[in-house]
Protein backbone atom coordinates (compact mmCIF):
# COMPACT_ATOMS: atom_id res chain seq x y z
CA UNK A 1 0.00 0.00 0.00
CA UNK A 2 2.89 2.22 0.93
CA UNK A 3 4.60 2.09 -2.63
CA UNK A 4 1.26 2.45 -4.68
CA UNK A 5 0.95 5.90 -2.83
CA UNK A 6 4.71 6.46 -3.82
CA UNK A 7 4.35 5.37 -7.59
CA UNK A 8 0.67 7.51 -7.84
CA UNK A 9 1.66 10.81 -6.63
CA UNK A 10 -1.24 13.57 -6.71
CA UNK A 11 -0.84 16.27 -9.72
CA UNK A 12 -0.59 19.54 -8.40
CA UNK A 13 -1.98 22.12 -11.12
CA UNK A 14 -0.83 25.34 -9.95
CA UNK A 15 2.89 24.36 -9.11
CA UNK A 16 4.27 25.93 -12.95
CA UNK A 17 7.30 27.91 -13.38
CA UNK A 18 6.24 31.88 -14.09
CA UNK A 19 6.74 32.86 -17.84
CA UNK A 20 6.45 35.76 -20.31
CA UNK A 21 3.27 35.41 -20.75
CA UNK A 22 2.43 37.40 -17.74
CA UNK A 23 0.38 40.34 -16.98
CA UNK A 24 3.73 42.84 -16.76
CA UNK A 25 1.74 45.47 -14.67
CA UNK A 26 0.68 42.70 -12.14
CA UNK A 27 4.39 40.96 -12.34
CA UNK A 28 5.89 43.97 -12.21
CA UNK A 29 3.54 44.97 -9.09
CA UNK A 30 4.26 41.62 -7.47
CA UNK A 31 8.53 42.01 -7.77
CA UNK A 32 7.92 45.81 -6.59
CA UNK A 33 6.34 44.40 -3.52
CA UNK A 34 8.77 41.64 -2.65
CA UNK A 35 11.64 44.22 -3.17
CA UNK A 36 10.13 46.55 -0.83
CA UNK A 37 9.76 43.96 1.65
CA UNK A 38 13.34 42.96 1.44
CA UNK A 39 14.65 46.11 1.74
CA UNK A 40 12.81 47.45 4.42
CA UNK A 41 12.60 45.74 7.73
CA UNK A 42 9.95 46.97 9.46
CA UNK A 43 7.55 46.34 6.40
CA UNK A 44 8.06 42.76 6.58
CA UNK A 45 8.06 43.16 10.51
CA UNK A 46 4.43 44.85 10.44
CA UNK A 47 3.87 41.98 7.93
CA UNK A 48 4.42 39.18 10.31
CA UNK A 49 3.26 40.85 13.67
CA UNK A 50 -0.17 40.67 11.98
CA UNK A 51 0.43 37.14 10.30
CA UNK A 52 0.59 35.84 14.15
CA UNK A 53 -1.70 37.81 15.94
CA UNK A 54 -4.46 36.59 13.47
CA UNK A 55 -4.16 33.58 16.26
CA UNK A 56 -5.49 30.15 16.15
CA UNK A 57 -9.10 28.84 15.80
CA UNK A 58 -10.80 25.64 16.40
CA UNK A 59 -13.11 23.44 14.41
CA UNK A 60 -15.77 22.29 14.97
CA UNK A 61 -18.33 19.35 13.35
CA UNK A 62 -22.12 19.10 13.64
CA UNK A 63 -21.06 15.27 13.29
CA UNK A 64 -19.09 14.44 16.71
CA UNK A 65 -18.55 11.20 14.74
CA UNK A 66 -16.43 13.16 12.42
CA UNK A 67 -15.11 15.69 15.15
CA UNK A 68 -11.82 13.71 16.15
CA UNK A 69 -10.85 13.21 12.39
CA UNK A 70 -11.53 16.58 11.29
CA UNK A 71 -9.42 17.60 14.21
CA UNK A 72 -6.59 15.08 13.30
CA UNK A 73 -6.77 16.41 9.32
CA UNK A 74 -6.48 20.21 10.05
CA UNK A 75 -3.09 19.20 12.56
CA UNK A 76 -1.82 16.81 10.04
CA UNK A 77 -2.18 17.62 6.20
CA UNK A 78 0.97 17.71 4.16
CA UNK A 79 1.53 21.55 2.80
CA UNK A 80 3.85 21.49 0.07
CA UNK A 81 7.33 19.76 0.72
CA UNK A 82 8.12 21.14 3.99
CA UNK A 83 4.80 22.20 5.75
CA UNK A 84 2.20 20.93 7.56
CA UNK A 85 -1.20 21.72 9.16
CA UNK A 86 -3.55 23.73 7.94
CA UNK A 87 -2.64 26.46 10.14
CA UNK A 88 0.78 26.27 8.36
CA UNK A 89 -1.13 26.82 5.11
CA UNK A 90 -3.04 29.68 6.35
CA UNK A 91 -0.04 31.35 7.77
CA UNK A 92 1.66 31.22 4.23
CA UNK A 93 -1.78 31.70 2.46
CA UNK A 94 -2.31 35.23 4.18
CA UNK A 95 1.43 36.38 3.81
CA UNK A 96 0.83 36.37 -0.07
CA UNK A 97 -2.86 38.08 0.31
CA UNK A 98 -0.91 41.23 2.41
CA UNK A 99 1.63 41.27 0.04
CA UNK A 100 0.54 40.63 -3.33
CA UNK A 101 -3.40 41.86 -2.48
CA UNK A 102 -4.38 38.22 -3.92
CA UNK A 103 -3.21 34.50 -2.68
CA UNK A 104 -4.34 31.38 -4.14
CA UNK A 105 -3.96 27.21 -2.90
CA UNK A 106 -5.15 24.41 -4.26
CA UNK A 107 -6.97 21.22 -2.38
CA UNK A 108 -4.51 18.25 -3.79
CA UNK A 109 -6.56 14.88 -3.87
CA UNK A 110 -4.84 11.51 -5.02
CA UNK A 111 -5.23 9.98 -8.45
CA UNK A 112 -8.08 8.04 -7.47
CA UNK A 113 -9.98 11.37 -5.72
CA UNK A 114 -10.63 9.09 -2.38
CA UNK A 115 -8.74 10.93 -0.38
CA UNK A 116 -6.68 14.41 0.12
CA UNK A 117 -3.11 14.16 -0.15
CA UNK A 118 -2.39 17.65 1.10
CA UNK A 119 -2.52 21.39 0.40
CA UNK A 120 -0.50 23.71 -1.85
CA UNK A 121 0.76 27.41 -1.62
CA UNK A 122 0.88 28.47 -5.09
CA UNK A 123 2.35 31.37 -6.42
CA UNK A 124 -0.07 34.13 -7.62
CA UNK A 125 1.97 35.28 -10.52
CA UNK A 126 1.64 31.56 -12.00
CA UNK A 127 -2.31 32.04 -12.09
CA UNK A 128 -4.84 34.54 -14.24
CA UNK A 129 -8.30 34.19 -13.02
CA UNK A 130 -11.44 35.17 -15.47
CA UNK A 131 -14.69 35.15 -15.23
CA UNK A 132 -16.88 31.74 -17.32
CA UNK A 133 -19.70 31.44 -18.59
CA UNK A 134 -21.24 33.58 -16.08
CA UNK A 135 -20.02 36.65 -14.03
CA UNK A 136 -20.00 34.10 -10.94
CA UNK A 137 -18.53 31.67 -12.44
CA UNK A 138 -14.41 31.71 -12.30
CA UNK A 139 -12.30 29.79 -14.40
CA UNK A 140 -8.06 29.54 -13.90
CA UNK A 141 -5.67 29.83 -16.24
CA UNK A 142 -1.80 28.34 -15.57
CA UNK A 143 0.72 30.65 -17.22
CA UNK A 144 3.03 28.38 -18.93
CA UNK A 145 6.15 28.61 -21.50
CA UNK A 146 3.41 27.35 -24.27
CA UNK A 147 0.14 30.21 -23.29
CA UNK A 148 -2.31 29.56 -20.61
CA UNK A 149 -3.68 26.83 -19.75
CA UNK A 150 -7.25 26.54 -18.38
CA UNK A 151 -7.12 24.32 -15.20
CA UNK A 152 -9.52 21.74 -15.27
CA UNK A 153 -10.66 21.51 -11.81
CA UNK A 154 -11.67 24.78 -10.40
CA UNK A 155 -13.43 23.29 -7.72
CA UNK A 156 -9.97 22.46 -5.71
CA UNK A 157 -8.30 26.09 -6.29
CA UNK A 158 -8.66 28.49 -3.26
CA UNK A 159 -8.44 31.57 -4.41
CA UNK A 160 -8.80 35.09 -1.92
CA UNK A 161 -8.65 38.97 -3.27
CA UNK A 162 -7.89 41.58 -0.62
CA UNK A 163 -9.93 44.66 -1.17
CA UNK A 164 -10.81 44.26 -4.99
CA UNK A 165 -12.50 47.10 -6.57
CA UNK A 166 -15.98 47.08 -7.69
CA UNK A 167 -16.45 44.34 -10.31
CA UNK A 168 -12.72 43.48 -10.36
CA UNK A 169 -11.47 40.20 -9.90
CA UNK A 170 -7.58 41.04 -7.96
CA UNK A 171 -7.33 42.86 -5.15
CA UNK A 172 -5.06 45.31 -3.81
CA UNK A 173 -1.98 44.65 -1.86
CA UNK A 174 -1.65 46.42 1.42
CA UNK A 175 1.60 47.56 0.51
CA UNK A 176 -0.35 49.63 -2.19
CA UNK A 177 1.34 53.39 -2.11
CA UNK A 178 3.85 52.56 0.22
CA UNK A 179 6.99 51.47 -2.54
CA UNK A 180 7.10 55.52 -2.86
CA UNK A 181 7.46 56.35 0.80
CA UNK A 182 9.95 53.38 0.90
CA UNK A 183 12.44 54.33 -1.72
CA UNK A 184 12.32 58.36 -0.05
CA UNK A 185 13.27 56.09 3.54
CA UNK A 186 15.87 54.60 1.75
CA UNK A 187 17.60 56.87 0.35
CA UNK A 188 17.52 58.84 3.17
CA UNK A 189 19.38 55.94 5.45
CA UNK A 190 21.38 55.58 2.03
CA UNK A 191 22.86 59.26 2.43
CA UNK A 192 23.25 58.74 6.36
CA UNK A 193 25.60 56.32 4.92
CA UNK A 194 27.65 58.24 2.89
CA UNK A 195 27.63 61.44 5.78
CA UNK A 196 29.40 58.95 8.01
CA UNK A 197 31.81 57.33 5.53
CA UNK A 198 32.73 61.10 4.56
CA UNK A 199 32.35 62.94 8.21
CA UNK A 200 32.24 59.63 10.56
CA UNK A 201 35.54 58.26 9.64
CA UNK A 202 37.70 61.56 11.01
CA UNK A 203 40.22 62.55 8.70
CA UNK A 204 43.00 65.75 9.22
CA UNK A 205 44.30 67.95 7.35
CA UNK A 206 48.10 69.31 8.90
CA UNK A 207 49.19 72.31 7.37
CA UNK A 208 52.55 73.27 7.74
CA UNK A 209 53.44 77.70 7.47
CA UNK A 210 56.79 78.53 7.21
CA UNK A 211 57.57 81.79 8.95
CA UNK A 212 61.09 83.04 6.87
CA UNK A 213 63.34 82.40 3.90
CA UNK A 214 65.34 79.69 5.69
CA UNK A 215 61.80 77.87 6.34
CA UNK A 216 60.90 78.78 2.68
CA UNK A 217 64.42 77.20 1.67
CA UNK A 218 63.56 73.64 3.55
CA UNK A 219 59.86 73.82 3.41
CA UNK A 220 59.60 70.14 1.07
CA UNK A 221 61.69 68.44 3.31
CA UNK A 222 60.23 69.92 6.48
CA UNK A 223 56.14 68.84 5.03
CA UNK A 224 57.71 65.58 4.33
CA UNK A 225 58.94 64.81 7.32
CA UNK A 226 56.04 66.33 9.23
CA UNK A 227 53.72 63.67 6.95
CA UNK A 228 56.15 60.65 7.55
CA UNK A 229 55.63 61.66 11.21
CA UNK A 230 52.30 61.85 11.12
CA UNK A 231 51.76 58.75 9.40
CA UNK A 232 53.60 56.81 11.74
CA UNK A 233 51.67 58.79 14.89
CA UNK A 234 48.24 57.24 12.77
CA UNK A 235 49.72 53.87 12.31
CA UNK A 236 50.79 53.23 15.95
CA UNK A 237 46.82 54.38 17.26
CA UNK A 238 45.49 51.31 15.17
CA UNK A 239 47.72 49.10 17.47
CA UNK A 240 46.69 50.58 20.23
CA UNK A 241 50.16 52.52 20.60
CA UNK A 242 50.31 56.30 21.78
CA UNK A 243 52.58 58.24 19.99
CA UNK A 244 52.88 62.10 20.73
CA UNK A 245 53.21 64.26 17.46
CA UNK A 246 56.49 66.88 17.61
CA UNK A 247 57.61 69.42 15.67
CA UNK A 248 58.93 73.00 15.75
CA UNK A 249 57.18 75.61 13.46
CA UNK A 250 54.36 77.02 12.76
CA UNK A 251 51.84 73.87 12.33
CA UNK A 252 48.20 73.59 12.08
CA UNK A 253 45.71 70.46 12.33
CA UNK A 254 42.48 71.16 11.84
CA UNK A 255 39.77 68.00 11.13
CA UNK A 256 38.41 68.20 8.05
CA UNK A 257 34.51 68.87 8.42
CA UNK A 258 34.05 69.38 11.67
CA UNK A 259 32.50 72.50 11.08
CA UNK A 260 29.60 70.73 9.26
CA UNK A 261 27.28 69.09 11.16
CA UNK A 262 25.36 66.24 10.48
CA UNK A 263 22.08 67.15 8.76
CA UNK A 264 19.02 65.46 11.39
CA UNK A 265 17.06 62.54 10.14
CA UNK A 266 14.89 61.74 13.21
CA UNK A 267 11.72 64.07 11.73
CA UNK A 268 11.49 62.95 8.32
CA UNK A 269 12.21 59.05 8.94
CA UNK A 270 9.24 59.44 11.55
CA UNK A 271 6.84 61.20 9.37
CA UNK A 272 7.28 58.53 6.48
CA UNK A 273 7.60 55.50 9.11
CA UNK A 274 3.96 56.49 10.43
CA UNK A 275 2.65 57.06 6.91
CA UNK A 276 3.80 53.09 6.40
CA UNK A 277 2.39 51.84 9.71
CA UNK A 278 -1.05 54.04 9.35
CA UNK A 279 -1.44 52.01 5.77
CA UNK A 280 -0.47 48.97 7.44
CA UNK A 281 -2.58 49.54 10.41
CA UNK A 282 0.09 48.30 13.20
CA UNK A 283 0.66 50.14 16.42
CA UNK A 284 4.15 51.62 16.40
CA UNK A 285 4.51 49.95 20.14
CA UNK A 286 4.14 46.50 18.31
CA UNK A 287 7.25 47.08 16.55
CA UNK A 288 9.09 48.72 19.35
CA UNK A 289 9.30 52.26 18.27
CA UNK A 290 9.27 54.06 21.71
CA UNK A 291 7.11 57.38 20.75
CA UNK A 292 5.50 59.33 22.70
CA UNK A 293 2.01 57.56 23.26
CA UNK A 294 -0.30 57.52 26.27
CA UNK A 295 -2.06 54.67 27.64
CA UNK A 296 -5.36 55.99 26.16
CA UNK A 297 -3.84 56.27 22.92
CA UNK A 298 -2.55 52.24 23.22
CA UNK A 299 -5.56 50.95 24.09
CA UNK A 300 -7.41 53.06 20.59
CA UNK A 301 -4.54 51.37 18.15
CA UNK A 302 -4.79 47.72 20.20
CA UNK A 303 -8.49 48.62 19.07
CA UNK A 304 -8.02 49.24 15.73
CA UNK A 305 -5.72 46.92 15.24
CA UNK A 306 -8.07 44.35 16.46
CA UNK A 307 -10.82 45.49 14.04
CA UNK A 308 -8.57 44.74 11.17
CA UNK A 309 -7.35 41.24 12.29
CA UNK A 310 -11.08 39.99 12.71
CA UNK A 311 -11.08 41.55 8.94
CA UNK A 312 -8.57 39.43 7.61
CA UNK A 313 -10.05 36.45 9.87
CA UNK A 314 -13.49 36.87 7.27
CA UNK A 315 -11.29 36.57 4.27
CA UNK A 316 -9.66 33.28 5.82
CA UNK A 317 -12.91 31.44 6.66
CA UNK A 318 -14.05 30.37 3.46
CA UNK A 319 -10.96 29.20 2.80
CA UNK A 320 -11.38 26.82 5.55
CA UNK A 321 -14.82 25.87 5.43
CA UNK A 322 -13.96 24.83 1.46
CA UNK A 323 -11.44 22.47 2.99
CA UNK A 324 -12.91 21.25 5.77
CA UNK A 325 -15.97 20.65 3.70
CA UNK A 326 -13.46 18.58 1.18
CA UNK A 327 -12.28 16.42 3.80
CA UNK A 328 -16.13 15.76 5.41
CA UNK A 329 -17.74 14.99 1.88
CA UNK A 330 -14.64 12.70 1.29
CA UNK A 331 -15.31 10.89 4.17
CA UNK A 332 -19.51 10.49 3.46
CA UNK A 333 -20.20 13.16 5.43
CA UNK A 334 -22.42 15.93 4.60
CA UNK A 335 -22.66 17.63 7.89
CA UNK A 336 -21.21 21.48 8.53
CA UNK A 337 -18.56 22.98 10.31
CA UNK A 338 -18.06 26.07 12.54
CA UNK A 339 -14.99 27.74 13.36
CA UNK A 340 -13.86 29.39 16.41
CA UNK A 341 -11.55 32.02 16.83
CA UNK A 342 -9.54 32.50 19.79
CA UNK A 343 -9.84 36.11 21.60
CA UNK A 344 -7.24 38.76 19.91
CA UNK A 345 -5.62 39.60 23.31
CA UNK A 346 -3.37 42.77 23.39
CA UNK A 347 -3.01 43.33 26.60
CA UNK A 348 0.34 41.42 27.01
CA UNK A 349 1.93 43.43 23.81
CA UNK A 350 0.41 46.78 25.51
CA UNK A 351 1.89 46.06 28.83
CA UNK A 352 5.58 44.96 27.18
CA UNK A 353 5.36 48.41 25.31
CA UNK A 354 4.34 50.61 28.60
CA UNK A 355 7.47 49.31 29.97
CA UNK A 356 9.64 50.38 27.00
CA UNK A 357 8.18 53.20 26.93
CA UNK A 358 8.94 53.82 30.72
CA UNK A 359 12.23 53.02 30.27
CA UNK A 360 12.91 55.22 27.88
CA UNK A 361 11.63 58.08 29.56
CA UNK A 362 13.63 57.24 32.38
CA UNK A 363 16.37 57.07 30.64
CA UNK A 364 15.80 60.61 28.70
CA UNK A 365 15.56 62.22 32.49
CA UNK A 366 18.68 60.11 33.27
CA UNK A 367 20.73 61.70 30.58
CA UNK A 368 18.95 65.26 31.10
CA UNK A 369 20.49 65.10 34.95
CA UNK A 370 24.01 64.63 34.04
Amino acid sequence: MHSEKISALPAVQTAGARSVYDFPVQLYSYDLFDKVRRTVPIIDAAVSKIIRLIGSFQIQCTDPRQQQALEHFFRTVPVGLTGQSVYSFLDSYLDSLLIYGNAVGEIVFDQKNSYIAGLWNGNIADIAVACGASPMDRQYFLHTQDGDKLLPHPERILFSALKPPSGGIYGISLLQGIPALANILLRIYESVGQNFDRAGNIRYAVTYKPSDSSDFAYAKERAETIAQEWSAGMQAAKCGEIRDFVSVGDIDIKVIGADADMPSTEIPVRQLLEQILSKLSVPPFLLGLSWSSTERMSAQQADILTSELEYYRRLLEPVIRKIALAFLQLNGSFSDISIIWDHINLQDEIELAQARLYSAQAQEIEQNLN
